[in-house]
């Protein structure tokens, strides 16, 4: 299963970090991604990953504002949020696919698991 950290509440402009460790397997060599789920809406693939390449996704809405990164010895997942804004406001959850299809991933919202989230709030 996943923990995940790092959620919280933010003023505008602000950063946040979250992480996902996984336990009992490995995210290695297939596509780790990050997701959100705004109240009334639909979830939205933030970014992904495919960890045998590095090769990233990032959904418009965040380009040039979040980072995902690997630390595979740790099996952990991590996404940087910076510049955050009112919008980014939702339940962020991390998820895998045991694909190398990373975009698709994120695009299609294709999952095999995914975490119970944690709450990103951006508010002043």
């Amino acid at each position: 299963h996943f923990v995940e950290s790092g959620g919280g509440l933010v003023q505008p402009g602000g950063s946040l970090k979250l992480s996902c460790k996984a336990s009992g397997f490995t995210f290695g060599g297939y596509s780790v991604g990050w997701f959100r789920q705004a109240p009334g809406k639909g979830p939205e693939g933030v970014s992904c990953i495919n960890t045998r390449d590095g090769k990233t996704y990032y959904a418009d809405s965040v380009k040039g504002r979040f980072t995902i990164s690997m630390d595979n010895a740790k099996n952990t997942a991590n996404l940087q949020m910076d510049a955050l804004e009112p919008e980014d406001t939702a339940v962020y959850y991390c998820a895998f696919r045991a694909s190398r299809f990373h975009e698709r991933m994120c695009r299609n919202a294709d999952l095999d698991y995914r975490g119970q989230g944690t709450q990103v709030t951006v508010s002043s």
